[in-house]
């Protein structure tokens, strides 16, 4: 075990590696592999992506054992101990990063629900399966220990408590993961954590994955208030992870997070480095950035694969109860609104009414979007519909419900006389604000259209005949990027074939990418609405432009806003630049999509007047749709 890492923190700013498992994916593992079993099954693979890390300049690598734990491990039906798979990755990283790197034997939470059930684990239990771990690592060769991605104290302060009486001299990193507002799930303040992990003897405190570099930024700026009491530590994720085919990919580029670690460090950060989606290309820019030495640029790429679910052609040819109900003689306008995060549903009845007088076409009620709690959409749009006599479109998530309960959905839903349903995957489940949430994913959006379909000929997913059928409009969600068009294309075109009728894209934010697009995807029978964004700052430019997967914003508009001394200011700028894209395309859009900007249906509200008052049409393809024999 190498000395001195407390020493150097306190003389300069560390910097550590990014995530191994997003890396071994990148390198072909298959999604869902135990990636710990690697230091036994494939120590090569695990050996060159520490190499990796060290040539970006990592000056501390960690171990590949962050679910290598008794609780964790038991039923893979292998026959390697926690003690082998501990050992031998400690000695991989150990080997790697010879005697200038410091190697940090990571520990994650052990996988039992807190508060724990005494009578089932105690925590006397707890705590010998971390020294277990501990004392593997530690005699493999780890310098210190990172715990981290904790997201209940109770079971951080045994690990810290296992680590110091195994060996009270080793350095202990502790981090736990902060969603929202420098706040645990269960609502414990940073600070509160901190000052509870220091008193158990914890070295470092800090704070790792997460809901992207924004909501980390929020908890740095809280514990910056003991940043004289301990030193802080910071391991982002490379933004709020995206599912493209059983892939999850993050899209924040290393420019921009790097220019946030900046901040971090400001806010007296002193150990960095990256979480999930961060690869050497991000280390070696957080290095330029923080003036550290430099070293040859990694090159990486992301693999995707495409989901071959079998098509079921539709007899069912209709356009589907929402767009059928919808005046074909101006432009669709859809508009967004986000069910509250709490029992106040006052202020988006109110919008929705609002919004109805001015000739919305129909409200789209987001799920939990981003994986982050918010009332029942399915109740609300019922209330919206029944109160105000607009319609509604659901969305659908294959997040949170399995199978079973995604047909009882549709069902409900045409029991309630809802009568459009956008079908999609939905955000990890990763980003979350609530503990312990996992996701089904039992199927994905392809499945989830054909199951909708399917209802729509009188079938269910076993092929059973519903005595009855529904008569939905079927969503699809299209992230069209004008550098690589084809591949989203042909995504669509099987959400098309599969039984899709309307499309709601990602924010567009020029004429050129929505020209492009509407011609892309003439040749299909889909009623395609661009996703139109009012932007209410220059901040809240540069957080979708660089935290939210699939949205670009052009660099004119951002340097246009932040033109601006005054948020106001900002404001009516992005409206402005919002209402003049919409005067320009909506000669030839089949429609509109318009996404409230933090909720606040106001700005939506001047957008649907002023559509209206011009009395736009629109490309007429909607009445060509609706005309077509059903």
């Amino acid at each position: 075990m190498k000395s001195g890492f407390m020493e150097a923190l306190s003389e300069k700013i560390l910097l550590a590696d990014g995530a191994l498992g997003t890396f071994f994916y990148e390198k072909g593992i298959d999604l869902g592999t135990n990636t710990d079993l690697l230091n036994v099954t494939d120590p090569d693979l695990v050996y060159s992506v520490h190499e990796e890390y060290v040539r970006a300049g990592s000056q501390v690598i960690e171990t590949n054992t962050f679910g290598a734990n008794r609780f964790r491990l038991s039923g893979l039906g292998q026959n390697f101990s926690v003690e082998q798979i501990n050992l031998e990755g400690a000695r991989l990283a150990s080997k790697a990063a010879g005697t200038e790197i410091f190697v940090a034997g990571s520990v994650g939470p052990t996988g039992i629900d807190f508060p724990i059930d005494q009578e089932e684990y105690s925590p006397d239990v707890i705590k010998q399966a971390f020294m277990e771990q501990v004392g593997a690592l530690l005699e493999g060769g780890a310098d210190l220990l990172i715990l981290e991605t904790f997201t209940h104290l109770e079971e951080l302060l045994i690990a810290i408590e296992a680590a110091k009486e195994l060996d009270e001299r080793v350095p202990v990193v502790a981090q736990m993961l902060f969603p929202a507002r420098g706040k645990t799930a269960l609502g414990l303040d940073a600070v509160e954590c901190a000052h509870a992990a220091k008193e158990r003897g914890c070295d470092v405190f800090g704070t790792n994955c997460g809901r992207g570099v924004k909501a980390m930024l929020q908890a740095i700026e809280r514990l910056s208030e003991v940043r004289d009491q301990i030193p802080l530590s910071a391991f982002p994720n490379a933004g709020i992870p995206e599912v493209i085919d059983c892939r999850t990919v993050y899209s924040t580029p290393p420019s921009y997070m790097a220019e946030k670690v900046e901040e971090m460090v400001k806010l007296g950060v002193r150990l960095i480095g990256g979480c999930c989606g961060t690869t050497p290309a991000h280390i070696q820019e957080f290095q330029k950035r923080l003036h550290l030495r430099k070293s040859a640029s990694i090159p990486i790429t992301i693999s995707t694969s495409v989901d071959e679910e079998r098509q079921m052609p539709r007899s069912y040819s209709g356009a589907g109860g929402l767009l059928e109900a919808l005046d074909k003689d101006r432009l669709p306008l859809f508009v967004e609104l986000d069910p509250p995060p709490n029992l106040e549903i006052e202020n988006v009845l109110q919008g929705a009414e609002e919004l109805q007088g001015v000739g919305a076409s129909c409200i789209t009620l987001a799920e939990n979007p981003l994986a982050v709690l918010r009332a029942d959409n399915l109740s609300l749009a019922h209330i919206i519909k029944e109160r105000f006599g607009i319609e509604t479109v659901l969305h659908l998530t294959c997040r949170d419900r399995n199978v079973l309960g995604l047909q009882a959905q549709v069902m409900g839903a045409h029991f309630l006389g809802i009568r459009g349903i956008l079908a999609i995957t939905g955000d990890p489940a990763s980003s979350s604000d609530q503990p312990g949430v996992s996701g089904v994913f039992d199927i994905n959006s392809y499945g989830l259209i054909r199951m909708i379909s399917g209802f729509n000929q009188g079938v269910n997913m076993a092929g059973r005949d519903m005595k009855g059928h529904t008569n939905f409009s079927i969503g699809a969600a299209f992230s069209f990027r004008p550098k690589n068009p084809h591949l989203q294309l042909r995504r669509l075109e099987k959400k098309a074939a599969l039984g899709a009728h309307f499309v709601m894209t990602q924010p567009l934010f020029d004429v050129s990418s929505i020209e492009a697009m509407m011609e892309l995807t003439n040749h299909l029978d889909l009623l395609m609405l661009p996703g139109l964004f009012p932007l209410i700052s220059a901040r809240n430019a540069e957080f979708l432009h660089n935290e939210l997967p699939g949205i670009t914003i052009p660099e004119h508009i951002r340097k246009r806003l932040w033109q601006y001394e005054r948020v106001e200011d900002q404001r009516k700028a992005g409206i402005d630049i919002c209402e003049g894209l919409m005067e320009e395309v909506a000669s030839f859009v089949d429609g509109l999509y318009l996404i409230s900007p933090l909720n606040k249906w106001q700005v939506p509200l001047s957008l649907v007047r002023r559509a209206r008052e011009a009395g736009w049409k629109g490309s007429g393809k909607l009445g060509r749709l609706c005309s077509r024999d059903t």
